[in-house]
């Protein structure tokens, strides 16, 4: 299965993509975000799913999704159903 993944934002170094799977589907809206060697899947309230990222970078991640959940939305949709990529704002 081919896996795609566009960045939608960075901040302070932290890296956020949409994953998509061909010939799959996620069953749930979540972002993968990535610092250096770490990882973590948050859904778009910014609840950490699966992974770690430093604690510092995971409350800036968690801080993003909150401000950003309703993009994120659109961006999920965008993405999974026609394969538009939307680009958010990263922090500040």
């Amino acid at each position: 299965m081919e896996i795609i993944m566009p960045l939608l934002s960075s901040f302070y170094g932290v890296l956020i993509y949409i994953y998509k799977e061909i010939g799959g589907k996620h069953h749930m809206p979540h972002f993968h975000a990535k610092y250096a060697e770490f990882e973590g899947v948050y859904d778009f309230k910014g609840n950490l799913i699966k992974g770690d990222l430093p604690r510092k970078q995971s409350k800036l991640v968690e801080a993003w999704a909150v401000l950003h959940e309703d993009e994120l939305n659109a961006a999920w949709t965008a993405w999974n159903e026609s394969g538009e990529i939307i680009k958010i704002d990263g922090l500040r």
